[in-house]
């Protein structure tokens, strides 16, 4: 699979839940608490205010984690307390996986080290203690989430908007982002599920239906792309649904299955796909939109018109014309066709 599996995530980040219950007993409700004062009281771990300029070392979150004796823990001090709550919980994660072996040895398992499915296993253990199930069924639909509700969930917790955004991407229904904007269209914190991840810091705001949203109330709906590496790539084209979220624009992407629509098909493919072949004639490879032959299953080769398919009668090429006929063109074993003669 190109992209991290979801379910990948919430495995690990549930196996973290279990050693964090096992090594520090009652720690998860005071965590939920608080999570920076409760951490300043853990021996051999430090909990630091770091500028926004040496905070995220590739992390979703304003935030860092050096290990060492003691390990560190570092938090943007610019950033609300919700949001510093909730990047602790994420260092946090970290630290388990970094320090634990059995969680090691599952990152260690995945193709790239388990860079990917470390970060996006953090987000996950911080918003499970944060937000519990129980909550997020109340406020999020069978169907998934639409932009008001996951807005209605954030306002009905304790939790950060990163947090909220987490959530509600576990239980988008299709592949997709979980987006929080701030007003001038920067990404300030994304999640996301079965799709490429969007740079926390990009720029979104040329995004047609974003646009609409950053400018007015912050409520739009529509189909658009978004952009990655500072808007020279494009991503597919999605459906997008967003919610003012007292400063910033949240908004929930989805390829398909949009909960906000009664019927939302695929917006992944636009047209018809071309499909590559080699012709079994004459050994040419071409690209062809057009319907496949049902016997061979392949287009008509545009360099000499046949499909895969054998001819049922023998051809001849005349040596006076040197056109290709069919052999009851020719008289007996003559070489030339019945019109040259």
């Amino acid at each position: 699979m190109n992209y991290l599996r979801r379910a990948a995530a919430r495995a690990q980040a549930k196996a973290m839940l279990t050693v964090l219950h096992r090594e520090h007993p009652g720690a998860v409700q005071r965590l939920c608490a608080g999570a920076l004062d409760e951490l300043r009281q853990w021996p051999g771990l430090e909990v630091r205010d770091v500028p926004d300029d040496r905070s995220g070392n590739g992390c979703s979150v304003s935030g860092a984690y050096f290990a060492g004796s003691p390990a560190v823990i570092g938090v943007a001090g610019s950033a609300s307390l919700a949001r510093r709550e909730f990047t602790g919980l994420h260092e946090l994660g970290h630290h388990l996986q970094q320090t634990m072996v059995e969680l090691m040895d599952v990152l260690l398992a995945e193709p790239d080290n388990g860079t990917a499915l470390e970060d996006a296993a953090c987000d996950a253990f911080a918003a499970d203690i944060l937000l519990p199930d129980s909550l997020v069924d109340h406020h999020i639909a069978h169907a998934g989430p639409t932009a008001d509700a996951a807005v209605a969930l954030w306002r009905a917790s304790n939790a950060s908007r990163m947090a909220t955004c987490v959530k509600a991407s576990e239980r988008l229904p299709a592949p997709g982002h979980i987006l929080l904007l701030d007003r001038d269209g920067t990404l300030a914190f994304g999640t996301s599920h079965g799709l490429p991840p969007l740079t926390r810091g990009s720029d979104q705001s040329q995004v047609p239906v974003l646009r609409t949203a950053l400018s007015g109330p912050g409520h739009a709906t529509g189909r658009g792309r978004l952009l990655y590496r500072d808007g020279a790539v494009e991503g597919e084209e999605l459906y997008l649904h967003t919610a003012e979220m007292d400063g910033y624009v949240l908004a929930v992407a989805v390829t398909d299955l949009a909960p906000w629509k009664a019927f939302a098909p695929s917006a992944r493919y636009d047209g018809p796909v071309p499909t590559e072949y080699t012709c079994t004639h004459c050994g040419e490879d071409f690209t062809s939109y057009a319907r496949a032959c049902t016997r061979c299953e392949s287009a008509s080769c545009p360099d000499c018109g046949r499909c895969g398919c054998d001819r049922k009668v023998s051809e001849r090429q005349c040596t006076s014309c040197f056109v290709v006929h069919p052999a009851a063109m020719f008289d007996g074993a003559s070489s030339r066709c019945r019109d040259c003669d």
